[in-house]
């Protein structure tokens, strides 16, 4: 079995304007779809991820805010999931609650490097 992690990238939902009950809804969908892998007994780990961060970058180290408001799309948050094959995966991923929302989920498979 290999793991695989599905990042979700699309609109922050505080941008989208959703009211209480139509973000109530949408998490009730991904708590289902969360809950559906955990019976499949493939579910391994996720989490939503906070719309602003820092980033850190080039030799220097030069540390910025980011990702940056002005983008239309962010990471959002990711699953992990233990399934044999990328095909697998897509299979899996094709039940994320927001693809109305032109949602896009990157799927890679997770390396594991031996320590010897």
């Amino acid at each position: 079995m290999k793991e695989f992690m599905m990042i979700f990238i699309g609109p922050s939902y505080e941008e989208l304007g959703l009211s209480p009950q139509e973000l109530q809804e949408r998490m009730g969908k991904w708590f289902a779809w969360g809950d559906k892998m955990k019976e499949q007994g493939i579910l391994r780990g996720g989490e939503a991820l906070h719309a602003t961060g820092k980033t850190i970058s080039g030799p220097d180290r030069i540390e910025s805010d980011g990702p940056f408001a002005e983008s239309k799309e962010l990471v959002g948050g990711y699953y992990t999931v233990a399934v044999d094959s990328y095909e697998e995966a897509a299979k899996v991923a094709q039940d994320y609650p927001d693809f109305d929302l032109n949602g896009t989920v990157e799927i890679r498979e997770i390396v594991k490097f031996d320590q010897q």
